[in-house]
C-alpha cells in the first residue's frame, strides 16, 4: 500500500514519561500518523498544539504542573479543531466524565497495546467528522 492511502493524520504526543512517548511515537507512525510534535509538559502541549494545529493531541491525564484535565480545557478553547484522546491509568468514572464532560474526544487507559490506541484515535476521528458534518447540514 502506498504512503498517502495510509496517512491518517496529524499527532501531537503529551506525556511526562519520555518511555510512554516513545512506545506512542513508534505505535502512532506504524499505523500512519505524523507525529508533529511532543510534549512533556501541560505548557509545552499548549505550545505544541497551538503552532502545529494536529488533528489529534494524546494527551496524559496526570502529569506534574498543569494536569491533563486542565491542559484540555485550554486546548477546548484555543485549538477547537483538534480531537483530544486522553491517556490514564485511571480510568474512575470521575475522572473520565471530566475528561469528557471538557471535551476530550475518547480514551486510552494505561496498559494499553496498539490496537487500544489505534482504535481510541480513528473512534474520535469519526465522532468529530460527524459531528462537524451535523453542524454543516
Amino acid at each position: 500500500m502506498d504512503s498517502v492511502s495510509t496517512f491518517k493524520g496529524t499527532a501531537v504526543i503529551v506525556d511526562d514519561d519520555a518511555m510512554m512517548r516513545s512506545l506512542l511515537r513508534v505505535i502512532l507512525r506504524t499505523e500512519g500518523w505524523a507525529v508533529t510534535g511532543e510534549a512533556a509538559n501541560g505548557e509545552q502541549a499548549i505550545e505544541q498544539c497551538k503552532s502545529q494545529r494536529p488533528d489529534v493531541v494524546c494527551l496524559d491525564v496526570m502529569m506534574p504542573g498543569m494536569s491533563g484535565l486542565a491542559v484540555l480545557a485550554v486546548l477546548r478553547r484555543e485549538v477547537p479543531a483538534s480531537r483530544v484522546v486522553m491517556i490514564t491509568s485511571d480510568a474512575s468514572m470521575n475522572t473520565v466524565r471530566e475528561a469528557l464532560g471538557n471535551g476530550a474526544s475518547g480514551f486510552i487507559v494505561k496498559p494499553f497495546n496498539a490496537k487500544r490506541v489505534t482504535d481510541a484515535l480513528e473512534q474520535a476521528m469519526k465522532q468529530e467528522k460527524a459531528g462537524e458534518e451535523d453542524a454543516a447540514g
